[in-house]
């Protein structure tokens, strides 16, 4: 609260008091009263007085103004960042990261310039406002009705001109968050810009954006300047000359004190009328922005946890996935009715053709996506019934394209468990063959990664994401073509460390390389959403079936034309 009112407090002493100590002055001596320096002096001090207190009570505003702009930003920033990191994964497939970054970020930092407007453009106005009203009254309480009734004019005046500005602004902020995701997109795939030649191509579309952001902007610029501010021109002299003019009328029952006194606070009273469109310019700017972001928060996200989860208490690391439903929104359903058990400890392969729904069931088991029917089981409890954070803890995930944060090495492995040791790292790290290159890094384990790990190559990403699994030591293990990235020999090596890690858990990997996986358990072969068969890889070789006519492609052939997926004809 001192926040918006000292500042206030100390435009009424600095505008409103102090123009009042001058005007008892000139009224003194217009009315013939003592001249020497000791009669005016009170008039003197008492000026000065008004002057440093309205100068202190700013100082000491803005130091409450400043804590409060502080601490309001670091709040929204909290509550934006636990917003996002609430979303589903669906949410991030549909955003640009660097248009969300903008928003958020724009989210808590507007919200200095927000309060700064709020309590230096319209409360430290208003207020004294009300307080020169009082004055104006008490010499005739015709000066206050007219100007009340000039502001109210303004007001009604321009306030359907601001309504179709705000459109404008909408507008003008859309295509900003145009400009930064575009910007985003580039620097995010900048390798595949210039192998593809296409730096032209892609300066096009950004001067595109561009100037449509120029466009739009200087259109809402505009309106203002040419709409709103030739109406509230107009006005504002009118108050001031309507003013003058009526104390000038009024002065026999008035005197001088009040002429000078009108004439300072309708002044003063234009300043505000003035600076109506600019207030309102930097508010719909700040509220517009912020208004973005809150739209986003709008939409709930579509996986959440359950309003009373159950305490994870599983028994064993078996999977199972009963009678399970699923199709992404748009198209066909992929999955109908899939039953597939999956005991504990035991190892099962996951192949087939692409599209066949092998990705699509570990995001479903990571529940990065729910279910449309039916329920996926670890340990005997229903996942959708936990919390997310308890059903990940169970288990170690390998993605195909392995995600590294713009942090050191060292980082990157720990993230799986933040609490291990440096003695824990390493050997986690020593499992997925990671020291055989970092060794040859500058900084060795406290070297920076990059953006995306794009100072490393892809074999390297792969084992640092493989080492992350080893570190989160966690009953089930699912990987996702884990050694996709790898030359034979790392391959061979890592392949032999990943058995090691799969001992007494329950491992799921998918895989689209054969030879990955023929000493699993058991392989199960999906083919559009659907278990074609399953077996060990003997048994499906023997059966001659897809799996067979898989590995016969694999081992030594091309695809024949009739047994190319339908999809590649798309």
């Amino acid at each position: 609260m001192p926040a918006l009112t000292l500042p206030a407090m100390g435009n009424i002493c600095l505008y409103y008091l102090a123009p009042l100590a001058v005007a008892g002055l000139v009224g003194h001596l217009s009315g013939g009263g003592d001249g020497s320096v000791g009669a005016l002096l009170p008039y003197v001090l008492g000026f000065g007085a008004l002057l440093l207190a309205g100068e202190v009570l700013w100082r000491v505003g803005l130091h409450f103004l400043n804590r409060t702009d502080a601490r309001g930003i670091e709040r929204l920033g909290v509550v934006g960042m636990d917003a996002l990191l609430a979303k589903d994964a669906a949410f991030f497939h549909d955003n640009f990261a660097g248009s969300l970054t903008k928003r958020v970020l724009g989210f808590s930092s507007r919200f200095e310039e927000f309060a700064d407007t709020l309590a230096f453009s319209i409360v430290a106005k208003v207020v004294p406002l009300a307080f020169a009203s009082v004055v104006l009254w008490r010499y005739h309480p015709l000066l206050v009705l007219v100007l009340v009734g000039l502001i109210v004019v303004t007001g009604v005046l321009v306030v359907p001109l601001i309504r179709r500005r705000q459109a404008l602004v909408d507008e003008r902020e859309a295509a900003k968050v145009r400009v930064s995701g575009h910007v985003a997109d580039v620097l995010a795939n900048m390798d595949t810009v210039r192998a593809f030649a296409a730096e032209e191509r892609e300066a096009v579309e950004y001067r595109a954006r561009l100037a449509e952001q120029h466009r739009l902007s200087l259109r809402s610029w505009d309106y203002g300047n040419l709409r709103v501010d030739t109406v509230v021109a107009p006005l504002s002299v009118l108050t001031s000359t309507v003013g003058l003019l009526l104390a000038v009328a009024l002065r026999g029952g008035l005197g001088v004190e009040a002429i000078v006194v009108t004439f300072t606070y309708y002044s003063n009273a234009i300043s505000i009328m003035f600076e109506f469109n600019q207030i309102y310019r930097r508010m719909e700017s700040v509220l517009t922005e912020a208004a973005q972001f809150t739209e986003l928060l709008l939409v709930p996200p579509t996986v959440v946890d359950p309003p009373d989860p159950q305490p994870l208490r599983p028994v064993g690391a078996g999977i199972r996935f009963e009678g399970v439903r699923f199709g992404y929104d748009g198209g066909p359903p992929l999955f109908e009715d899939l039953d597939l058990d999956i005991p504990s400890g035991a190892k099962i392969g996951l192949v087939g053709r692409s599209g066949g729904g092998k990705s699509t069931l570990s995001r479903l088991l990571l529940r990065l996506m729910d279910v449309d029917g039916g329920r996926i089981l670890i340990g005997g409890q229903d996942i959708a019934r936990l919390r997310q954070a308890d059903l990940r803890s169970l288990i170690a995930y390998v993605p195909q394209e392995p995600a590294m944060f713009h942090r050191s090495v060292r980082d990157n492995l720990a993230f799986a468990r933040p609490g291990a040791t440096d003695a824990e790292i390493l050997r986690a790290a020593r499992a997925a063959h990671v020291t055989e290159f970092v060794e040859s890094l500058p900084d060795g384990f406290d070297t920076l990664v990059g953006e995306r790990g794009v100072k490393l190559s892809g074999g390297q990403r792969q084992r640092i994401a493989l080492a992350r699994a080893i570190l989160r030591d966690a009953p089930v293990l699912l990987l996702d073509e884990a050694t996709s990235a790898l030359d034979s020999e790392s391959e061979i090596l890592v392949q032999e460390a990943l058995w090691r890690l799969m001992q007494d858990r329950t491992a799921l990997v998918v895989a689209h390389r054969l030879s990955t996986v023929v000493r699993m358990d058991r392989l199960v072969v999906l083919d559009r959403g659907r278990i074609a068969e399953q077996g060990t890889h003997g048994e499906l070789l023997q059966a001659q079936g897809s799996y067979a006519r898989l590995w016969h492609h694999q081992s030594g052939g091309f695809l024949l034309e009739d047994e190319i997926p339908d999809a590649l004809h798309r």
